[in-house]
Formats: structure tokens, sequence, C-alpha cells
């Protein structure tokens, strides 16, 4: 599954790395990409490994939760 997410909190390089590094750790995560410019996170991931709510709870947890 794929989905992108505004991401407000995205201000720097900084914010990229660590959101690309910590939820392309996650378990069934397939890809990951952070667009400072944008402000977006893109997130591929298989459905029978994890859920956007897993995705979701980390972004959560590393302070760049998306926008409702």
């Amino acid at each position: 599954m794929t989905k992108t997410v505004a991401v407000p909190g995205i201000s720097c390089g900084h914010c990229v790395a660590t959101i690309q590094r910590e939820v392309g750790e996650l378990a069934g995560v397939e890809e990951v990409t952070a667009e400072e410019a944008a402000k977006t996170v893109t997130v591929v991931w298989d459905p029978e490994t994890t859920d956007w709510q897993a995705i979701d709870a980390l972004l959560r947890e590393i302070d760049f939760a998306p926008a409702e």
C-alpha cells in the first residue's frame, strides 16, 4: 500500500533523514520518501506485515505528526 500525508513539522534535511531512517526501519515498510519543500511523507508498506496505524504512531513518537 502507498500513502502520502502532509507533515508540517518537516523543516530541514535532518528532519527528512530522521523520518526516512526511523520509518524505514519499521517491519513491513518498503519505501519512505520525506520531502522538505512539500512537507510530505510518502510511505510504501506491506499490509500483511504492518498497517498505517503503526506508521502513524511512529511518526508521532518521533515528533513528526501528520496533519489531521
